[in-house]
Formats: C-alpha cells, sequence, structure tokens
C-alpha cells in the first residue's frame, strides 16, 4: 500500500488542516515492529493506551498517526489524523483499499486445518502466480484489515484466513474481504463454550458467505453432514464439496503414508494422482481444497501436481521432525480439538512409517462445559494395539489417562499435570530409531518444547 495521508484522510471521510502529506508505506498497531513510512494506530485498552507510545513510533520512523477523538498528547508538527474509534477506522480503511485491489480473494474458515489450507492454497497457486496470504494468526476484527492493508498493489491473489469465538465476527471479516472463493475446511467442536453446539458454530462458520461475490463460489467439506444442510438450504449458491465421500465434487481415496510424505488418488473435477509433503488423511482434504481452487482458476493438472509437491506447510501441522537417535517426530502441537485430535489417531493407528508408536496428547481448551467428556471420550480412538506408549500432559487429561487405565490396564501410560520432566526422561529412556512420536495438543500446552530437547 501507497497512500498520502491526504488520500487516507478521504477513505476515511475526513478533514483536519495537515502539517505536511507524506506516503504511507504500512500500517502498525505496535512500535516494536512498527516501520518507517507507517501509519501508527494507537489502540486504547483495558492495560495499556496506545497513544501513550506516540513518541516512540515517530523515533521508529511513523509517517503519521491516527488519533481518538478526547486523547491528550497529540503531537505537535507531525501529520495526525482524528478518529471516533481507531477499530472501525481500520476497518473502513482496508475496505477502501479492498475496493481498489484487482485481486482475486480467497477467505477461508473452518474449526481446524485453516493455515494448512491457507499455506496450500498459497502455495499451489505462487507457482504461477504473484500470491500473498495471511501471515500468523492475523485472522479476526484487527489483523485481517492490517492483512489486507499489507498486501502489494499488484497482487493477484489475496488469500485471508477468518477466525471466530462467536456469531457475527465471519460475518464481519467476509464483508471486509469480499472473496471471490469461500472456503469452510471442517466443522469441530472449537469454540464450543461460546456457541453452544457444532450446529452453531457450522452456521458462525457459514456467515462467510454473506461477503461473498454475486458469482463467487464456496468450496466446502461434503462429508460434513451440517455444512451438507447449510448448503442445500442456499439453492442459489454456487458450490464445490470435497472430501473422501463418492458423492463429493471431488474426493480422495487411496492415501498411502510416505516417508516424504502423503500420496493419494483424486476423482471428479479432477482425475489425478498427487503428492504432497506433509502426513495425515486430513491434510489430504485440506489439499483437495486447493487442488479446486487452482482447478477453478485455469492451472492446469500438470502445474497443480508439480505445485503440490513443493508446498509447504507452517511448523507444528503435522511436521515430520528427526531427532536424536533418529527418533521421529510429528510435531503438529500448534492446536487441538476432539476433530483434530481424533485425525492424528486414526493416521497414527494406520502409519506404518515406524512400528513403536508413541502418542503424547496434551489437554484440547476452549470446549466449554463439556471439555472433560470430550478427553474422556478419545479412550474411543484408541487401543492397546494402537501405541507401544501414552503419554498425556496436562490437568484435564487426567479423566482421559483414568479412562485408558480402566479400558487397558496393561497399557504403558503415564499423565503429568504440568511438568514435562516425566514424559521427557521416557522418551530418553525407552524411544529409538524404530519410534515415531506424535505431539498434539492445544497451543497453550507447547508440547514442542518436549521434541526440542532431543533436536
Amino acid at each position: 500500500m501507497k497512500k498520502t495521508v491526504q488520500e487516507i484522510m478521504t477513505w476515511l471521510q475526513v478533514e483536519q488542516q495537515l502539517v505536511t502529506n507524506p506516503l504511507i508505506t504500512g500500517i502498525s498497531i505496535n512500535t516494536r515492529t512498527l516501520q518507517k513510512g507507517d501509519l501508527f494506530i494507537p489502540f486504547k485498552g483495558e492495560q495499556t493506551n496506545g497513544h501513550h507510545y506516540i513518541a516512540q513510533a515517530i523515533e521508529a520512523g511513523a509517517s503519521a498517526t491516527l488519533w481518538q477523538r478526547g486523547e491528550e498528547g497529540a503531537p505537535a508538527d507531525f501529520p495526525v489524523i482524528y478518529v471516533e474509534d481507531a477499530e472501525q477506522a481500520l476497518q473502513q480503511m482496508a475496505a477502501a483499499y479492498r475496493d481498489e485491489l484487482r485481486a482475486t480473494f480467497i477467505g477461508i474458515t473452518g474449526s481446524n486445518g485453516k493455515t494448512s489450507t491457507k499455506d496450500l492454497v498459497a502455495g499451489t497457486l505462487s507457482a504461477k502466480y504473484k500470491v500473498q496470504k495471511t501471515e500468523g494468526n492475523f485472522n479476526n476484527q484487527l489483523g485481517l484489515p492490517l492483512t489486507i492493508l499489507s498486501f502489494d498493489e499488484d497482487v493477484d491473489f489475496a488469500i485471508v484466513e477468518m477466525g471466530m469465538d462467536g456469531f457475527g465476527q465471519i460475518e464481519l471479516l467476509t464483508t471486509l474481504a469480499k472473496p471471490h472463493y469461500a472456503i469452510i475446511t471442517n466443522i469441530g467442536e472449537a469454540h464450543m463454550e461460546a456457541l453452544g453446539t457444532r450446529a452453531g458454530i457450522a452456521t458462525a462458520k457459514f456467515e462467510i458467505i454473506k461477503g461473498l461475490q454475486k458469482d463467487g463460489v464456496l468450496f466446502y467439506d461434503g462429508d460434513e453432514p451440517l455444512l451438507q444442510d447449510l448448503v442445500a438450504q442456499t439453492p442459489s449458491l454456487k458450490t464445490v464439496s470435497f472430501g473422501f465421500g463418492a458423492r463429493n465434487d471431488l474426493f480422495a481415496d487411496t492415501i498411502i503414508g510416505e516417508t516424504t510424505g502423503s500420496r493419494f488418488d483424486v476423482h471428479g473435477l479432477v482425475d489425478e494422482t498427487f503428492s504432497i509433503q506433509v502426513l495425515g488423511n486430513h491434510q489430504v482434504k485440506n489439499t483437495l481444497a486447493a487442488i479446486g481452487i487452482a482447478h477453478a482458476v485455469g492451472m492446469s493438472i500438470l502445474e497443480i501436481k508439480t505445485a503440490l509437491k513443493n508446498v509447504s506447510l507452517t511448523n507444528m501441522r503435522m511436521q515430520l521432525v528427526n531427532g536424536q537417535r533418529n527418533i521421529l517426530f510429528i510435531n503438529d502441537a500448534y492446536n487441538a480439538a476432539p476433530t483434530s485430535v481424533r485425525a492424528a489417531l486414526e493416521f497414527m493407528k494406520t502409519t506404518t512409517l515406524r512400528p513403536e508408536k508413541w502418542l503424547i496428547l496434551g489437554d484440547m481448551l476452549e470446549l466449554g462445559e463439556d471439555e472433560m467428556a470430550y478427553h474422556r471420550d478419545l479412550a474411543t480412538a484408541i487401543t492397546a494395539e494402537d501405541a507401544t506408549y501414552i503419554c498425556l500432559f496436562g490437568p484435564r487429561m487426567k479423566v482421559l489417562y483414568e479412562e485408558l487405565q480402566r479400558r487397558y490396564p496393561h497399557i504403558d501410560s503415564i499423565w503429568s499435570a504440568d511438568d514435562y520432566t516425566p514424559i521427557i526422561d521416557k522418551i530418553e529412556t525407552f524411544a529409538s530409531d524404530q519410534s515415531i512420536i506424535l505431539l498434539k495438543g492445544s497451543r497453550g500446552m507447547a508440547l514442542e518444547k518436549i521434541a526440542q530437547r532431543f533436536i
């Protein structure tokens, strides 16, 4: 983005006398990451007030600042744009810039797999086009506008991730992004605390269609009955379903896990064999969305196949990591909910990469009042034959440990509420070059720290 202060004031529909009219080349809400030429946007929160850091912003090279009316300390002899509400102003700027961009926008939401799908779509399209995407977890009411404003004016495809924890939030984000293509990866149990039921989660995710362009297309997990019902209730919506069921517009079968990733066959709109550098059937399903989008925008089968072979995902998504003594870790520790944990367990049950299988599972967070039941019910996805060792971490995992002890009293399992040491010691003592170790837990459990001790 390259806009003068006066142009930004036009976006915001504000008028005032300017000291100078410098060029703005970026947006920042944090003086620690602010770059020269940025417009500084100070936010006023319960714990801190960004207006108090204006001196640091100017010293770091800010070209101008927004300023909430009524706040004292506005700098003299410096370009200041006065606004009533900084968050609304940020969103208004993003909406105005979005309307100027000629890029094809792709919006992605879902309970699990948003970031992996974003990486797969971006990696595939970038083999032929200029592509930019959401970085990190900038997927909320502040992060998405900042992402839009960070896109280059000549970008071909802009991929934005949309997160939420309540109704109405996806609608706000999709209205800002106005995607040409939308993807709903799946419906899980994350944010059950706020939305009550999986049906509520599906309804909240389905809000993404409210910003969809007139001729836009929704790609969705066709194996999910809740999404099937919502699509059926919207007959005018253009859709492409993907999954493992043969009724989907795109479906995958014959999935083979290899030391370099996964190989699988795709049928329907595309009939071909593909390979990706990541493990897990759920990642294959995410890849179907990328294949569908790439096919829709005109990439050839050969171009898609070649691109997918080189796509890499953000760390901690079924990431293969070789440790000391050639111990093989699967670092899937970025996040966890019952659906994604079961998917990872299913992979471990079927993989033949190593004969000795370890499950290291951490607490699943934000599951609401039924969280203990969700943890206990994971026992139905585990048998004594599936794993040689089971290590559980976090206070909520105690109920799964007790249930496994009840079902399989001879299984080799341990539980630790808040200390990694017993798990690290067990790996140190028993793991070898015959071991494959799954790390799966919510972000707050930081299970990757266990693997780091062996790298």
